[in-house]
């Protein structure tokens, strides 16, 4: 078995252990296997262990390797901050666009989504650490930026996703996440038919779980530290 084939496998019951631990089905989380700056053959490792969704934070690098694996059918996410003039590929090649924190891009991405693929599923990040360096929406707009892109054309809005402050102690990790699922549950309550939080990585996903996530995002877990060089 190869390393990335062994971790996807211990992530996978990491996930389930939290999930039984949470009283949920392990089946009610899906895991995303985050390969920015990992080149293609690290990717179809993972696909021969059973991995389907990819998630990637660069445009160029992330359409790429779309365009490379295409005949893999593979399920592409785009997870990293995107700027106005750089949503065309996105629209054009990923299948879920996890980031979105202004109505501008969306409203690009619902323009440039060709006619004939299906709608791009999107989540709306929130910066629930408020912390300056942080993308995402403030956890106050959140609901009005929801509700105009649920009325896109060439979108669905499926959720909300989270990239909360680091920290080791697992309260502090369920706080923030916490936070994002009770606006996640008062924006359901107004009629918005979510059903994604996107939320949780490599050393945090047990909170996550614990919390409610429908999407863990997991990169140094299953590939291995990141060389940014």
């Amino acid at each position: 078995m190869s390393a990335i084939a062994s971790n996807l496998q211990a992530v996978r019951a990491r996930i389930s252990k939290a999930a039984k631990d949470a009283g949920r089905s392990p089946d009610s989380i899906q895991l995303l296997a985050v390969s920015k700056t990992w080149p293609l053959s690290c990717i179809l490792e993972a696909v021969t262990a059973g991995q389907r969704a990819f998630g990637e934070n660069y445009v160029q690098e992330g359409t790429d390797k779309a365009i490379a694996a295409v005949h893999q059918k593979l399920d592409w996410h785009f997870i990293g901050p995107l700027q106005s003039n750089k949503t065309r590929p996105i629209a054009e090649r990923f299948d879920w666009v996890h980031s979105i924190e202004r109505l501008k891009i969306a409203e690009r991405l619902s323009a440039q989504r060709p006619a004939y693929l299906p709608p791009l599923q999107v989540c709306v990040q929130v910066n629930v650490s408020g912390e300056a360096s942080k993308s995402g929406c403030a956890p106050a707009e959140a609901l009005a930026l929801c509700q105009a892109i649920s009325r896109l054309p060439g979108l669905r809005l499926r959720g909300l996703m989270a990239i909360p402050e680091p920290s080791d102690d697992f309260l502090a990790q369920c706080a923030p996440f916490r936070q994002l699922r009770e606006i996640y549950k008062h924006l359901r309550a107004t009629g918005l038919p979510l059903d994604t939080l996107s939320m949780g990585m490599s050393h945090d996903l047990e909170a996550a779980v614990a919390e409610g996530a429908t999407i863990v995002r997991i990169g140094t877990a299953i590939f291995g530290e990141r060389n940014y060089a």
